[in-house]
């Protein structure tokens, strides 16, 4: 049997975080995860130098079913915060757009700081170590605690007076994604907002999608919408064409807040007057509309554009002089206002986050901290799921911060000594 302050579960990005600063904060942490690697969502995110934050968080830039909730920690660990870590780490680091920031080098300079910064708390790591149960206690035998928590895993027994859950969600499977945080949070009685792909690929039905399937791998800047009155959205990324659908960051950002059953809008020329310009080349051209389409939208969507078009019975295919001008007003509606009903997702193999998940109406904002005492919930695990641009990064270190702070604050006020 071994006695440890906190044990942290997950060494992710919350994880590892939360369990660095618990230890330089004195407490004795005990990190554990199923898999031998740690923090493999750090190692791809960003092409693989780590989209780490974004300069301009807010709450305004999360989903959930308390939007609110996030705000407490964010406030009190801020994305200046994280780069200085950085700067006192030595890695290099640049914006590329929007506020997003990445490594200069490479994603492994995040691991490593997160991993040396366990090594200066003192954390214990068990890797790979799997949970096998977990039971509470009103008093312990162990700890000078008026709690423990015991569990059990394939390294031996284990005595706390604080569990960390830092499990993450359900993206990517095959980076051992699990549902370990949510049968957790079950067993004490917690609740879960339905969890569901988010930051995904959307799919569309194959006969309604053969017309574009050939225009997989193009790009291009767009508009993009979805819900209704006080629910509507909307982002101008670039979306990308896919064999099955549409992708992107324009599609990501989307798919968070789309609903099944529920249509997307989209404007393929949002910087463009679409109408005005195909009525001023109706009056001085005599080239084919599709030539001049290719004037707004790449020349490759123009043709499957005006080809859709006349398969449902447009009449788009002749020399833009000879085009109606009611022709060409429907021509600019659909390329300015492209309603899609999608059919589905390309589900968690390749959602970049999970949402819902631990319904905060159970957890302080201020600490992490459930409603069953010394428990706490961090980062994805947590129905709090931010936008594509190293959004949900900063959630992460900013809860694992706010619940490290309280760990250390708490179990110090009680005299908890492992």
């Amino acid at each position: 049997m071994q006695n440890f302050d906190v044990v942290v579960v997950g060494a992710g990005a919350a994880g590892l975080f939360c369990a660095g600063v618990a230890g330089q904060l004195g407490l004795k942490v005990l990190l554990i995860d199923h898999s031998d690697k740690v923090a493999e969502k750090i190692r791809i995110s960003g092409g693989g130098r780590c989209n780490f934050t974004n300069r301009d968080t807010s709450a305004a830039n999360f989903l959930g079913n308390n939007p609110k909730f996030c705000r407490s920690a964010l406030s009190r660990f801020t994305p200046r915060q994280f780069t200085e870590l950085l700067q006192r780490h030595g890695i290099a680091f640049h914006e590329k757009h929007k506020g997003q920031l990445f490594c200069d080098r490479s994603s492994e300079d995040i691991i490593q700081m997160l991993l040396a910064e366990c090594d200066a708390g003192g954390v214990t790591r068990w890797q790979p170590c799997r949970l096998k149960n977990i039971v509470f206690s009103a008093s312990s035998p162990y700890l000078s605690s008026a709690r423990s928590y015991e569990i059990e895993s394939d390294r031996g027994s284990i005595h706390c007076a604080a569990v960390v859950i830092a499990t993450g969600g359900l993206s990517i499977p095959k980076m051992g994604a699990t549902d370990l945080g949510y049968r957790i949070a079950r067993q004490f009685g917690l609740a879960l907002v339905e969890p569901r792909p988010a930051l995904v690929p959307l799919t569309f039905d194959g006969a309604a999608w053969a017309p574009y399937a050939g225009l997989a791998g193009l790009s291009l800047p767009v508009q993009i919408e979805t819900g209704s009155k006080k629910e509507k959205i909307s982002f101008q990324e670039d979306l990308l064409f896919t064999h099955r659908g549409l992708s992107g960051p324009a599609v990501l950002q989307i798919s968070s807040y789309w609903q099944p059953g529920t249509p997307i809008w989209i404007n393929l020329a949002p910087g463009a007057e679409v109408l005005q310009a195909l009525m001023r080349a109706k009056m001085s051209s005599r080239k084919l509309i599709a030539n001049e389409l290719a004037h707004l939208v790449p020349s490759r969507l123009a043709d499957a554009w005006v080809q859709a078009g006349v398969q449902s019975g447009h009449q788009w295919q002749g020399p833009i002089h000879e085009a109606s001008d009611k022709a060409l007003a429907a021509l600019a509606e659909s390329l300015t206002r492209w309603e899609l009903s999608p059919t589905g997702t390309e589900a968690y193999k390749k959602a970049e986050v999970t949402a819902g998940g631990v319904d905060t109406r159970g957890l302080s904002s201020q600490t992490m901290e459930s409603k069953q005492a010394g428990l706490y919930f961090i980062g994805e695990v947590v129905d709090v799921t931010g936008w594509l641009g190293g959004y949900n990064f900063q959630w992460a270190w900013a809860s694992a911060f706010a619940c490290a702070q309280a760990l250390a604050e708490k179990l110090q006020k009680e005299g908890v000594s492992a």
